[in-house]
This record gives structure tokens, sequence and C-alpha cells, in this order.
């Protein structure tokens, strides 16, 4: 869903502005350009697309590009796969929008994973699927977005995601700790001990991520839909 428009030449200016990129050792790459307007982020990311192992994230004047490594993208499939076990078992509606580019005002950033789940999102969202509309315009913010930060982001990511008026986003730092937010009042993010649209813990999720064995995908994924339904017939 990123917005289309013309590809043009993108030309970096050198010099102070721009100094050298920060790129990690470990975790994922992230390179962070300074001092970078609007049009330089909006093409930049219109040439990059979706669906790829690059996340482009902008707040107004630091560019941050991340690649992904192949421990992000495990982790993301997990986690699309514990979505989709507990929306099954407490019959929760919901649409995924995946790692959909969302821009508010001139920043902008894209999710590792968002989803819908207010019914009237759902069926604007639905409306538009059917129309197989591509403006970015025909699509209301997620409610929900899943962040796997596997190294330090560079630029603030909360402010953008409050910007757009995301209500939950959800963290999963460096393989070992999975965080609940929820947007405050003042435009903050506070940590809460579980998903007001999945109804489920913190905890939970990380137990699903780090202390089940997922070694074996096929076993984990049958324990995990066992005990969704489970869920369901609890509630």
């Amino acid at each position: 869903m990123s917005t289309i428009a013309p590809t043009q030449a993108l030309t970096i200016p050198a010099g102070p502005a721009f100094p050298l990129p920060l790129v990690p050792v470990h975790g994922d790459q992230r390179i962070v350009f300074r001092r970078v307007d609007w049009h330089a982020y909006h093409s930049l990311s219109e040439a990059a697309g979706e669906g790829q192992h690059v996340r482009l994230a902008y707040d107004g004047k630091d560019l941050e590009i991340m690649v992904t490594s192949n421990v992000h993208e495990y982790w993301k499939e997990l986690l699309i796969k514990i979505v989709n076990a507990v929306t099954l078992g407490l019959d929760i509606d919901y649409v995924s929008c995946g790692e959909t580019t969302w821009n508010a005002k001139v920043r902008g950033l894209q999710a590792d994973l968002s989803y819908y789940f207010d019914p009237e999102k759902i069926q604007v969202a639905r409306d538009a699927l059917a129309r197989k509309s591509m403006d970015p315009a025909d699509y209301p913010r997620p409610d929900l977005a899943i962040e796997i930060d596997m190294s330090s982001p560079q630029i603030d990511r909360p402010s953008i995601y409050a910007d757009l008026g995301v209500v939950e986003v959800w963290r999963y730092v460096n393989g070992q700790k999975l965080v609940i937010e929820h947007l405050q009042a003042d435009g903050s993010y506070a940590p809460v001990e579980a998903s007001r649209f999945l109804r489920i813990r913190a905890v939970d999720i990380l137990g699903w991520l780090t202390a089940e064995d997922s070694s074996r995908e096929l076993a984990w994924n049958r324990r995990l839909n066992q005990w969704a339904m489970g869920l369901g017939h609890q509630a």
C-alpha cells in the first residue's frame, strides 16, 4: 500500500549534513542519514517497495534504513502464526496489513506487521481491497503494529506511531523481551500487561517465542493452535 508516484532520481547531498551512516555490527543493520527532506524519504520508500528485507523510517528530519536479518524474518513469521492462532481460537475478526508503509504528515515508516481490529476500519479496508485499490488514502491507519528490534532503533519510531494514531504496539527486543504498549492521551506509549485486541498477555507471547521449542516448526505450530483453541473454551 505504498504511495504510487513516478520514480524520480534521488540525490543525497554530501557534506556536514550527512555524516557517515551508523551500521551496528550485531543484529539488523541500520543506516541513518541526518537532515533528510521528505522528498528523499518518499522517493526511497517508493523505490524500495514492500515485502523486501528493508524497512524505512523517517521522523521528519532523519532517515533510518534497516536491512533485516534471517533471524528477524524468522521471528516475524512466528509472530504472524501467534496472531493467526489466537484470532482463530478466540474468534476475533481482523485484517492484516503486513509490512505496509504508513505516512503521517511529513513522517512515515514501514511496520514489520500491522493489523486492523476495529470493525469500521476492517470494513473500510475490505472495501478497498475488494476494489484492488493501490491508493494509501483508501486505507485507515492500523490498530496494532508489531516491531522486531534485533538492534536499537536510531530514530524516534514511537512518536511516528503516535502521529499515526496506532493504539497498540508490540516490540520484540533482541529475541529476549516482548513489550506491549498502549498509546496514551499525551502521545506517549506505556507498557501494559495484555493486548486489548487479542486478549493475551505479553508473557504468553514471549513464552511461545522463547520458552517453547520452535526448532520443529510444525510441532510448535500444532501446540500453539491447541493452546489458542483452549483460550476460546475459557472465554
